[in-house]
């Protein structure tokens, strides 16, 4: 069986990782590098790194700080936020990274899919959704600039172009249970997984090692990414492996 994937996230703003609830009251958590390689030795398979205040502040790539980080890493680094072009994936894969991770330049350029994806292959390419219902059209839609702008694109029709342009895997965040910690959004992730067949990499709600279990168990997703509860030591990693393991979700264990 294929073993579940296990990732925090680390969100940057100016080159400091910070955390809030349904992306609005940022506080600091710390270093970047500090924070990686700490999850390096408690057991992460990968980590995810979005620099959140790129997109919409038109920052330059911290090409520096992904150096450092990706020194210190022996797991898979996705690195997020502000890549707007082939060139600037390239420069991030050079400095280290193993995958990035596209939001908002996907949004305005679908085409930047295809490209890429066939150019340094549909694995490196992640598509990352910030997907929020509404109640008034009973559909999910896209937003991007860190949840400050919403789109007329609907979630799951998204997934399904995204699919079908070449993207290797997906990173669904539901905005209305990002830092909330009452577990995952099921309910958005069952109906994406019914639509494609690429990895996908729920974000947004866990607040305990149960929630990563029920989430395995409940939906066909690849991985499930917490950054709160990490940060905050509220749970270890071995903690949330060891109870999907022994639920009966295999996993990866150091």
């Amino acid at each position: 069986m294929i073993k579940k994937r296990i990732i925090p996230c680390l969100d940057v703003r100016d080159g400091v990782v910070v955390k809030g609830i349904q992306f609005k009251g940022l506080r600091e958590i710390g270093d970047p590098v500090e924070l990686a390689k700490r999850y390096n030795t408690l057991g992460a398979d990968e980590l995810v790194f979005l620099d959140i205040s790129a997109t919409h502040t038109g920052n330059a790539l911290m090409l520096d700080v992904i150096q450092k980080t990706a020194k210190e890493l022996f797991i898979p680094m996705t690195i997020g936020g502000g890549l707007k072009s082939s060139e600037d994936i390239s420069a991030v894969l050079n400095a280290g990274a193993d995958k990035v991770s596209l939001n908002s330049a996907a949004l305005n350029d679908p085409s930047l899919i295809n490209e890429t994806s066939e150019k340094f292959g549909s694995q490196c390419i992640c598509i990352a959704i910030d997907a929020k219902w509404e109640e008034a059209e009973q559909d999910w839609y896209c937003y991007t600039h860190g949840g400050k702008k919403r789109t007329d694109v609907k979630a799951l029709e998204w997934v399904k172009e995204v699919e079908a342009r070449g993207a290797g895997e997906l990173l669904i965040t539901s905005m209305d249970y990002d830092g909330m910690q009452q577990g995952f959004d099921h309910e958005l992730l069952k109906k994406i997984k019914e639509t494609v067949s690429i990895p996908v990499i729920a974000s947004g709600g866990a607040g305990n090692a149960r929630h990563f279990a029920d989430l395995f168990l409940d939906t066909d997703v690849s991985a499930g990414l917490a950054a709160s509860i990490f940060h905050d030591e509220d749970v270890s990693i071995h903690e949330v492996k060891d109870l999907c393991q022994l639920k009966g979700v295999p996993m990866r264990h150091v």
